[in-house]
């Protein structure tokens, strides 16, 4: 039946752009399937219709990938509130961009990934302040929090980038940009306590009166463990994945929460405080001349023997600029006075060389003291879950690439993924907690057609995601992209992925195997000979999830539904790059990307 439209449903229509009306109909197609009680002529007036940006005295927006920028956001936010200040809380990906034209104080705290890239729910702001249709910004104040790490090149790139940006637009900075480390508590805590001080003698009123309350995201913490208080779970299984001719070893990881109570849903990380291996510290120990049961004092007070401190208490698996040059300041050595004065140099020294290492190649007596403060604190590693509650009730599956590398003969493991993937045991005790990951999460409606693609351990989350639809008897069409180096050696939950194709879960499937021939496949090149049925699913409103790396698969992922989208949309470069955007803001097009 053909659904008239109103003259003046018709001219709003007329006056959409190309990529508005290729967007707008795989929307409005999603919305006549949610419960049957929307038309696609209601939904395209709602698409249509808009909302006048809401005035805010104070704007709080986290950019966040692993949930630390979120979490100071929120202790900034209670800070302000505690302070008389009137302050709304906003994560990136739930900001409307174009508000930004209105606001009047922003106050942004970021984190960056890959190679200086923007979290993912942040990359459409990016894009919007970078990008021609750029807003001037002369009425805004802002300031910006960066956090990062380190032992990255490209150190709170993106804290800098949007500062830079934000200033290029007009707007006038309320305090100079602070960029944190990993250990970024304290200078976070100095930035928001600034922060208060400059808005309180501010003393800025309300712009206008608010037409719509927004419900602030801070909300009471219900979960017994979290982050600073973990649950001390044990291993229950631990099982190679990759066959013994695989080039890379990949652990399936059960995890036993019996008793605590934990729930989390797919597309949620877990976060795992590991130890250091004994050998490493021991090697180390040897390396600085230093006794083992020497005591140290840690920055919370506690003395303890250096030993513990260093498999328990410190990151002694990752190099960082201020490692190397602590450590030159200590020994005086001329050759490596001479890396540090060269930025190339100590960038190649840092990627290659693991503390252990360069201790190794400069060895010097230091005091168990000097040696501990060398290291930063060690922080959780997250990782995605590869499980569905309703599928392993209390228990959660991780799927784990064991780094594996020689220096100076010798064998190593990666500090995480070894603890988890060879040195912790069967039934031995480990501290976890939930990462919660509201950017990449099944549609809310199980007949929403989905396809995702993967690349390695990448799977992990999809892996999820089936036994969820399994479990809920979802009825959306289910189409996998993966990749991975041999379909004989590397072929992850290869029998589970055979049981859905069989069952009809999994409606598609193609994979990418990039050594088992001469000429080598990824997942990108399966998606290119997929383009014309790729983007009759997106006319029908399907999601798409992209999980893997970011440097490399992620992008060229990317760049292939640009192709893609461009090509069959027949859209032009930008266009095609604006639909993208659209769909991410629309949470259609979703990444899970480290």
């Amino acid at each position: 039946m053909t659904i008239p439209l109103s003259p003046k449903l018709l001219q709003s229509l007329n006056q959409l752009s190309p990529t508005q009306l290729a967007w707008l109909s795989g929307y409005t197609w999603a919305q006549s399937q949610q419960a049957g009680t929307t038309s696609p002529a209601t939904a395209t007036a709602a698409a249509i219709s808009s909302t006048a940006p809401i005035a805010r005295n104070v704007r709080v927006l986290s950019a966040s990938q692993t949930g630390n920028a979120r979490r100071v956001a929120e202790n900034l936010q209670l800070k302000l509130e505690a302070a008389g200040i009137s302050a709304t809380l906003t994560a990136c990906g739930d900001y409307k961009n174009k508000q930004l034209v209105s606001e009047d104080i922003l106050l942004l705290v970021t984190s960056t990934q890959g190679e200086g890239e923007p979290p993912e729910e942040a990359l459409p702001l990016y894009k919007y302040l970078s990008g021609k249709k750029a807003p001037v910004l002369n009425q805004l104040h802002f300031a910006v929090l960066g956090l990062g790490d380190s032992s990255y090149p490209q150190f709170c790139q993106c804290g800098k980038d949007f500062d830079q940006l934000l200033a290029q637009l007009g707007g006038e900075r309320l305090v100079e940009r602070v960029d944190c480390d990993v250990d970024y508590q304290s200078s976070a805590a100095a930035w928001q306590d600034t922060i208060v001080a400059i808005i309180s003698e501010l003393n800025t009123t309300q712009a206008g009166e608010n037409t719509e309350v927004q419900q602030s995201v801070v909300a009471a913490q219900t979960a017994v463990f979290t982050r600073a208080a973990p649950f001390t779970a044990s291993l229950s299984l631990r099982q190679r994945i990759t066959t013994p001719n695989a080039s890379k070893d990949v652990e399936h990881v059960e995890i036993d929460l019996s008793g605590s109570g934990i729930r989390y849903q797919p597309g949620d990380a877990l976060g795992v405080y590991y130890q250091n291996a004994d050998t490493l510290v021991d090697e180390i120990l040897q390396h600085a001349q230093v006794d083992k049961a020497a005591s140290v004092r840690l920055s919370d007070g506690r003395e303890i023997p250096v030993a513990q401190a260093l498999q328990q208490e410190l990151d002694i698996t990752q190099n960082t600029p201020a490692l190397v040059q602590a450590y030159a300041q200590q020994i005086q050595n001329t050759e490596l006075n001479e890396i540090i004065a060269d930025a190339e140099a100590l960038r190649q020294l840092i990627a290659t060389t693991p503390p252990v290492s360069l201790l190794a190649s400069y060895p010097h007596v230091l005091s168990a003291q000097a040696l501990h403060d060398l290291f930063r604190p060690l922080t959780p590693r997250l990782y995605s879950i590869a499980s569905s509650q309703d599928e392993v009730d209390e228990e959660v599956h991780l799927t784990v690439g064991v780094v594996r590398f020689s220096q100076r003969g010798q064998q190593y493991t990666g500090g995480a993924s070894g603890f988890l993937g060879e040195h912790l045991q069967e039934g031995e005790p480990v501290r976890v907690f939930i990462e919660e990951n509201h950017r990449f999460r099944l549609p809310e409606d199980g007949t929403t057609p989905i396809i995702m693609i993967a690349a390695g351990t990448g799977i992990a989350p999809f892996r999820a995601f089936m036994q969820q639809r399994d479990a809920d008897g979802a009825s959306g069409d289910n189409w996998l992209f993966f990749g991975n180096q041999k379909f004989t050696d590397d072929f992850l939950y290869q029998a589970e992925w055979l049981q859905y194709r069989k069952n009809g879960l999994l409606t598609r499937y193609d994979f990418a195997w990039s050594r088992q021939a001469n000429e080598k496949i990824y997942v990108q090149h399966k998606l290119r000979e997929q383009a014309a049925d790729i983007w009759a699913w997106l006319q029908r409103g399907a999601h798409i999830y992209v999980c893997g790396d970011a440097t490399k698969m992620a992008r060229d992922v990317e760049q292939a539904l640009l192709d893609i989208v461009s090509a069959q949309g027949q859209l032009s470069t930008e266009d095609a790059d604006e639909y993208l955007s659209e769909l991410r803001q629309e949470q259609r097009y979703q990444r899970d990307v480290y």
